[in-house]
């Protein structure tokens, strides 16, 4: 009793201590390693051989203790990884042994995707890993399916004028520079009265699991995944520690229109600026 106690009251320390670093008008800056446009994480391992290690059991030894670098460096990334606005894929493993049972085995099943050996036996491996996608990703283990799915909201019923109706956009693209955005795994666009116009929730959990619901560039070039014809909406704010964009009330109808024929939010093709 007194351990199962220990670990609790350990839980809770460091639960409020994550919590407590939330707390800023600025967020946390994205660890080390993340590639939010391709939505994959890296990491560089190093080992190198013990004294007195010659020959091939040396270049195994110095193998070994990479991978095991390798492996304690994707660790400490991946806990970092903002899941949503309040939560990060640390505070979710505290909170579920379900959750950190999953992304153990996600990162026990990351990839070797390069090594290398140096002139002195030095020993280099490069590992990646999938924030998203339908096997052994980041997203599956740390994403909650929904009860229900909701509709994305329709359009109101207005007379604006000033909302011109074009069609065959292949995407949204919503221009966030100028603020100290946050990225994370699920996102939520909201119109200037606090309303959500994309969610999680909106879309089938499946395919946010395996392609995401967004993704973030520092270039419109960069912009892939919203085609070649995006609808570019220039964001007002960034809410929840910087990350969820705020658009315009005007902005919001226009998405939700154009959404309507060309359903680019529940394709999630959808890009922040950052």
């Amino acid at each position: 009793q007194k351990i199962i106690l220990e670990i609790f009251l350990h839980r809770v320390h460091l639960y409020h201590g994550i919590a407590d670093r939330r707390t800023g008008s600025e967020a946390d800056a994205a660890p080390a390693g993340t590639d939010w446009n391709t939505q994959r994480i890296t990491v560089v391992g190093t080992g190198v051989p013990p004294a007195g290690a010659y020959g091939a059991q040396a270049r195994i030894m110095a193998r070994r203790a990479a991978q095991a670098d390798a492996y304690r460096q994707l660790a400490e990334v991946v806990k970092g990884v903002q899941v949503d606005a309040n939560t990060t894929v640390e505070m979710a493993m505290v909170q579920s042994d379900t959750v950190n049972l999953q992304v153990s085995a996600v990162i026990r099943g990351a990839k070797i995707v390069a090594e290398n050996v140096a002139s002195d036996g030095a020993y280099e491996i490069t590992m990646e890993l999938s924030m998203f996608g339908a096997n052994n990703s980041l997203a599956a283990a740390v994403i909650e399916r929904p009860v229900q799915v909701e509709p994305i909201p329709a359009p109101p019923v207005t007379t604006n004028i000033n909302i011109n109706i074009n069609g065959g956009y292949t995407g949204l693209i919503i221009d966030c520079r100028g603020f100290r955005v946050n990225p994370v795994m699920s996102p939520v666009i909201k119109n200037a009265n606090g309303q959500k116009i994309y969610g999680h929730q909106n879309l089938d959990y499946d395919k946010v699991i395996e392609y995401g619901m967004a993704s973030y560039a520092d270039s419109m070039s960069q912009a892939f995944r919203a085609g070649s014809n995006p609808l570019i909406i220039k964001a007002i704010d960034v809410e929840d520690f910087n990350a969820n964009p705020v658009v315009s009330m005007q902005d919001a109808e226009l998405i939700l229109s154009e959404n309507q024929i060309s359903k680019f939010l529940e394709n999630t093709a959808v890009v922040f600026l950052y």
